[in-house]
This record gives C-alpha cells, sequence and structure tokens, in this order.
C-alpha cells in the first residue's frame, strides 16, 4: 500500500466565499460547456483556407483523476471517460484524509473504482484513525461531439457505509484553442465542466431537494447497495475549469459543492472555509502524473495517480524471429520429392520426432507425440513459453513445415495441458507456403484454418522419448497479503516457496510446496469475531508458523468423452484446507459457453500446516456457468455449498485481454444474514492478474496478480483447488485461438 503523507493541514489561511459567487461560476461554466462548442466551431469553420496553417495538436495525456480516483478536476468529478482498458491507481491527501484508489475503464462507455480511505483525528466513534472502504460506478450518458459535451451519470459510494456517498450528472467540453498553449501560437486545451450533486455532492450552496435521504448512520454494516438514498435529498451545483498549456501541465481551478459536514461539523479534522479549490498537475511520465493543491481555503494536498493500460506494455515483445516456411519443390517438377515410399519404412516416424523434437524445443514447446500418415501428421505438444496459444500453434506448424516430407499437406496441431487435449488446429501446408508473406495472410490463413474437438490419440502415434517419469523443482519468492485491518490496514508476510513436481505419466502428476515465512507481521492481526464457523477468518492462527506445508497433492486430469474434460485431486490442496476434489467440464471447441460441475470433501488443517486436520469437515461443490461475451468479457455463475456450509450463488465479471491482462470482480450472496456474515454484509471483491512479460517484454507464461475483498469473512467462501480445468481449456479453444491470430505468424 501506498504511505500517507502531507497530513499536516494549513489554517487561517483565504478569505470565505460564499454561495452567491460560487452559484455564478456554475452559470457560466454551464453555459460555457454548453454553448462555447458551437461558438468554437463556427470560428474554425470561418478559417476556409486557411485551416492547412492551424499547428499541429500534440497528444494530450488522458484525464488527470481526482481525489477520489475518478476522471475529474480536484474534488469533484468530470464527465470524461479514461481511454477503454485503462487500469489507475493512486493516492491522493489532504486534511487529514488519505485516499488510495483503483479505477478501472471496464468498457467505454462505464467505470468502476474501489477506494481505501484513512481519515485523522476522527473523534466520532473514539477512532484516532478511522479506514473506510468504498466503491464507485460512473456511466456515460453522452459522448462528446462538436456542439454536445460529454455527460456522465455517477454513483460514488453506493455500496459502503456511505462516508463519502453521492450521486451526480455532470457535463465536461474539452476546447483546442490556438495561442493558448505554453509559448506564443501554440494551441492549448481548455475543460469546462459543471455539475449537479447529491449526498455529499449536494451539501453546499444547495438549490432544491428531490425527496428525503437517510442520514449517514456510521454503526452501519455497509457493503450493500443504498438505493433508498440514490438522488435523493438536497442536490448543488458544482464546477470546475482546467487549462493544458502543453502536453504535460494542468491547470485548474474548482467550485466545490461537499460542505465536508462529517469532518468539519460533526468533526473536527480541518476547517472548511471556501468553496474554492485551486491546483497545478504535472505529467512526470507517460504514466505518472503529480499535482499539488490549496484547498477549502486552508488546506494544501497532493494527488499522485499511476495510469496503466494492458493495451500498452511497459516494453514492446521481443520474440526471437520465427524460421521462415521452406517452399517444397513443386510436384510436377520433382515428383521423386513427393514420393509416400517412406510410409512403408517403420523407422522413418520415430526419425521425424527425434528431428522435430529438438526444433520445438528451441522455441518453447515440448513434444508429446507424433502421429505421421503420407498426407497428415498430427502434432501433440505441451506449450511451455507463451500465454498466447495462437503463437504457440504458429511455432509448432512452422517447425513441422521443416521437417515433414513434401508429400504431407495437412498438420493438426494439438496442445495439452496436464496430459489432456485441449483442441486441434488443422492447416495445410500449401496455405502456410502461400500466404507467409501475403499482406492479408492473418486473416486469409484464418479462412482456411479448422478448430475442433481433438480426436483421441492414435494407437499408431510415436511418442516423444524418455519424457515420462518427469520430475522438476523451482525455488521462488512469496507473499501473502492482508488487507484492511482496522489497526493496520496492510499486513503481508513474505519468504520463500521450495516446489517440486513429478509426473509419472501423461495426465498424472504429484506435487508439493514448503514455504518458509522470513519476515511478515499477519500473525500479529486481530482474532476472529466470526459467528460463523471460521472456515477463513483464522488466518492470523495460520499466520504464526514459519516453516509449513503450503500443500501436497496428486491429481489426475483426463477426456472421459467428446468436449468433456475431467480431474481428480487428492491431498493437502491448500494452506487451510485439504481431501479430495473431483470436476467434470463441458466445453465445446468452438462454445461461448462452458458448463462444469465440482465437488469437494475436505477438513480443515491444523494451524501449524504439517499433517495434522481439525474436526471441521464439509462437503462443497457447485455447478458452473461460464460464457465468453465479445470484447473479452467472461462471466461466471456458480451455485452450491460453501466452506461454511451456507448455499448461495457467486457471480464474477472478468475483462481479459490477449496479452494476459485480466480485471474483474465478484459478488456472492448466500442464505448467511448479513448479521450473521458481519461487517460488509455480503462477500465480493475485485482482482486482477498482469503478465510478466507485459514489464520484461519476453516470452513468459508468468503472472503475478492478487484479489482484494473490502473485508475478509466466513460466508461465501470456497476451496482452493489447483489446476481447475476452465482457465486450462479456455485459452486453447477457437474464441482465444482466433483473438490472438496475429500472433500466429510471430
Amino acid at each position: 500500500m501506498f504511505q500517507a503523507f502531507f497530513n499536516k493541514t494549513v489554517s487561517g489561511v483565504g478569505p470565505v466565499f460564499r454561495s452567491g459567487p460560487g452559484r455564478a461560476l456554475v452559470v457560466v461554466l454551464l453555459g460555457g460547456a454548453l454553448a462555447g462548442g458551437a461558438a468554437l466551431a463556427q470560428s474554425q469553420s470561418g478559417a476556409g483556407a486557411r485551416r492547412d496553417a492551424e499547428p499541429t495538436l500534440v497528444p494530450l495525456p488522458p484525464p488527470s483523476l481526482n481525489f477520489y480516483g475518478s476522471p475529474g478536476i480536484i474534488d469533484m468529478p468530470s464527465a470524461e471517460m479514461l481511454p477503454d482498458g485503462q487500469f489507475t491507481t493512486g493516492v491522493s491527501s489532504f486534511g487529514g484524509q488519505t485516499r488510495y484508489n483503483l479505477t478501472f475503464q471496464a468498457t467505454p462507455w462505464m467505470s468502476a473504482t474501489f477506494r481505501y480511505n484513512s481519515i485523522q483525528d476522527w473523534n466520532m466513534g473514539g477512532f484516532d484513525t478511522y479506514y473506510d472502504r468504498s466503491f464507485d460506478l460512473r456511466f456515460r450518458l453522452l459522448r462528446e461531439r462538436k456542439y454536445i459535451p460529454e455527460v456522465t451519470v455517477g454513483l460514488q459510494d453506493f455500496v459502503g457505509t456511505g462516508i463519502y456517498a453521492g450521486e451526480y450528472v455532470v457535463a465536461t467540453k474539452r476546447f483546442e484553442v490556438p495561442g493558448w498553449g505554453g509559448r506564443f501560437g501554440e494551441t492549448g486545451r481548455l475543460k469546462l465542466t459543471a455539475g449537479i450533486g447529491w449526498g455529499r455532492l449536494g451539501s453546499y450552496g444547495s438549490i432544491g431537494s428531490s425527496g428525503d435521504r437517510p442520514p449517514y448512520d456510521p454503526t452501519s454494516l455497509g457493503g450493500e447497495p443504498a438505493y433508498d438514498q440514490w438522488f435523493r435529498g438536497p442536490y448543488a451545483p458544482f464546477a470546475g475549469i482546467e487549462w493544458q498549456p502543453n502536453e504535460k501541465l494542468g491547470l485548474k481551478l474548482e467550485y466545490s459543492s461537499d460542505d465536508y459536514v462529517t469532518e468539519t461539523q460533526d468533526a473536527s479534522i480541518f476547517e472548511r472555509r471556501s468553496p474554492f479549490n485551486f491546483g497545478v498537475e504535472y505529467q512526470v511520465s507517460p504514466r505518472t502524473r503529480l499535482g499539488a493543491y490549496y484547498m477549502y481555503g486552508s488546506q494544501f494536498g497532493v494527488n499522485l495517480q499511476i495510469q496503466l493500460n494492458p493495451k500498452q506494455p511497459v516494453t514492446q515483445m521481443r520474440i526471437p524471429a520465427p524460421q521462415p516456411i521452406p517452399q517444397r519443390p513443386s510436384q510436377s517438377s520433382n515428383p521423386d520429392a513427393w514420393t509416400t515410399a517412406w510410409t512403408g519404412n517403420a523407422s522413418v516416424p520415430a526419425q521425424l520426432r527425434d528431428l522435430l523434437a529438438p526444433i520445438l524445443l528451441a522455441d518453447g514447446l515440448v513434444l508429446e507425440s507424433l502421429t505421421v500418415r503420407a498426407d497428415t501428421a498430427e502434432l501433440r505438444f505441451r506449450n511451455i513459453q507463451y500465454l498466447s496459444f495462437a503463437n504457440a500453434v504458429g511455432r509448432a506448424a512452422r517447425a513441422m513445415s521443416r521437417v515433414m516430407p513434401p508429400s504431407v499437406e495437412t498438420f493438426r496441431l494439438v496442445p495439452l495441458s496436464g496430459g489432456m487435449a485441449l483442441s486441434a488446429t488443422t492447416v495445410r501446408r500449401s496455405d502456410l507456403e502461400a500466404l507467409e508473406f501475403d499482406g492479408n495472410a492473418t486473416d486469409a490463413l484464418l479462412a482456411v484454418t479448422a478448430f475442433s474437438d481433438a480426436p483421441p490419440l492414435s494407437a499408431d502415434a510415436t511418442p516423444a522419448a524418455d519424457l515420462y517419469p518427469d520430475k522438476s523443482w523451482s525455488l521462488s519468492p512469496y507473499f501473502s497479503p492482508a488487507y484492511f485491518d482496522p489497526e493496520q490496514p496492510f499486513r503481508v508476510d513474505v519468504g520463500l516457496t521450495l516446489r517440486g513436481t513429478y509426473r509419472p505419466a501423461p495426465g498424472w502428476i504429484i506435487s508439493g510446496a514448503i514455504r518458509q515465512r522470513l519476515a511478515g507481521n499477519v500473525d500479529g492481526g486481530p482474532p476472529s469475531n466470526s459467528v460463523l464457523p471460521h472456515v477463513r477468518t483464522d488466518q492470523v492462527e495460520y499466520a504464526q508458523y514459519g516453516t509449513t506445508l503450503n500443500n501436497l497433492f496428486i491429481a489426475r486430469q483426463w477426456r472421459p468423452g467428446r468436449n468433456l474434460y475431467a480431474r481428480v485431486t487428492g491431498g493437502y490442496l491448500e494452506t487451510m484446507y485439504g481431501g479430495l476434489s473431483t470436476e467434470l467440464l463441458w466445453k465445446p471447441v468452438s462454445s461461448n459457453l462452458a458448463l462444469g460441475v465440482e465437488a469437494n470433501y475436505v477438513k480443515k488443517r491444523d494451524f501449524n500446516q504439517r499433517l495434522g486436520f481439525q474436526d471441521y469437515e464439509v462437503f462443497t461443490g457447485h455447478g458452473t456457468a461460464y460464457y465468453e461475451f465479445a470484447g473479452g468479457y467472461l462471466a461466471q455463475l456458480s451455485v452450491g455449498q460453501y466452506l461454511a456450509g451456507d448455499v448461495g450463488a457467486t457471480l464474477s465479471v472478468d475483462r481479459t485481454f490477449d496479452n494476459g491482462w485480466m480485471v474483474g470482480a465478484f459478488a456472492t450472496k448466500t442464505n448467511v444474514s448479513a448479521e450473521d456474515f458481519g461487517e460488509g454484509s455480503f462477500d465480493k471483491g475485485i482482482r486482477f492478474r498482469i503478465p510478466i512479460n507485459w514489464f520484461l517484454g519476453k516470452p513468459s507464461q508468468q503472472t503475478f496478480g492478487t484479489t482484494i475483498r473490502p473485508v475478509q469473512r466466513d460466508g461465501g467462501q470456497m476451496v482452493s483447488v489447483p489446476g481447475r480445468l476452465y482457465g486450462q481449456v479456455r485459452l486453447a479453444h477457437r474464441k482465444a485461438l482466433t483473438n490472438q491470430w496475429a500472433r500466429v505468424w510471430e
């Protein structure tokens, strides 16, 4: 977590501004946002033949973020949306308040924010520093056009305790103004924003009311949407202006409609003397922006913003150039080269296998078996290097074109995972030869490529020599975080993991991991106060030991039938549970829909994580539907029984990117009441995963990420099982392959 800074306040500075001048500013800016676009457009259209003399515009950075982590002015929101897929994190601080923000632009028209707040000297409830979590949603109603501003509606802190709860409708218009740049004659950018707010954003300078709004309740468990508050109560205008003379610098002025009643009247955290805020921001790098501000006539504030986009890697991918596809001699000019007499030699398949295996291994692929006939060859292989299976299929096809006799025209490429055949991609060799340097190679090859379920392994397949039994080991660092303890919001254990894996035969795996904690403070967290069985809230008890057996299991994966995948796993499955897990998945290669069922019988492990168990045991299982939508959106609905014996459903929505990025959210509702569940009312959270190659610029299947829950409770919890099927299978099916098909040539 970031560390709070600039917490000291400055008092006795600045005049007192009343609502009258503020309202005037709002009217001026709102009028400018709605009408100024027309005037500017008319001015530009009158330039006629001189348009080609207008200065070239330098691309400006994405919209800057306000103190709540959303596109905005300073403390108020704007109507702007971030670039699609943008993932931002930042920290802002003023007046004894620090906000840690995560925002994701889930679609071009909708963004979501998770926020963790700390408020110093909170004298309501006896807190020295009060910590709180909140979520926001924003929806674009109108896209900015020539005469129309961008318009957005937002829900702030709509599912939390409600400390920062507010709703708003806001409009923003951008103008490119020649001569307003940093130097004479350059073009600058002017942004005008005006809106109407409710809740906190309607607490100063109210101009009306839309019904009664329930007051903030500090004893609330939070976690449930406050439908009875949305767009109710007093409403007030807010506005702001931002001038960007160049691509790095931004100057801001804002009129705020937040009276900070709780912080300045119910408590004495800071003194609010003015509704006006002033700020300057600087784009330090393409991904980092810093701002300094003078707030509410008495405070200094700062804001650090870091913006990442999955579509814009830190380092461009550097993959060694593939070997060219050799051209076969024509059959008419050299018929002897096309002879199939070699099929009568029983040693040829093994010779071809031995030629092909090292070529594949140099490209990060492991040959499992090769079946060769006069005009067809089937390669079964393991991908150990590429996140994209299109990469792997393309490299495998190139390698086969270098080794197979000229008469072999059809290549069937079958990637494997844990011994399971995931799919079959069938390409014609002549298409590879003809299209390699074609300007439309990607689409042309896709049009003549077939994707299907993998057939059973042929009886005459030639398996890899000396591939099984296989053993490997690794030593790597680990970190185990614990979030949002009221006494210490972020705790973490760090150490080393020694992992060993043994594969006695295809489809079988025996694996285990020993952890050695080197440092950390998770063991100092508070004990569980849950009234449910302590299926997850005993994390502190499990963190007391230095050397632990993280897991030790044996698993079998296989294909029981067409479009079916199966798994059985037994042993010490994870830190807290051991037992038996079974899974069956139905997933046609070309279908966006998959259905799975999982059944587990598990017992709770001893706190020392050696070989013993506690008395608690439970049967848990779920039926799950998976569906892949366009644009990389993946929805998953699981229904069944959870670790605490509660029954309910989990809905998750993730957005996945072709390069391996994933950002998503989930929520679980079971038959546990909000009172029995405790703080948060029900289980929910966000998660993200970032591929290592996004930073390193070279192929790797490694990723890192985490799941963030506002609070860890015992309701709606699943057992963590290694090797669940859907994640293995989906990546090698038609949709994932076609989405990344351009990489077949890389």
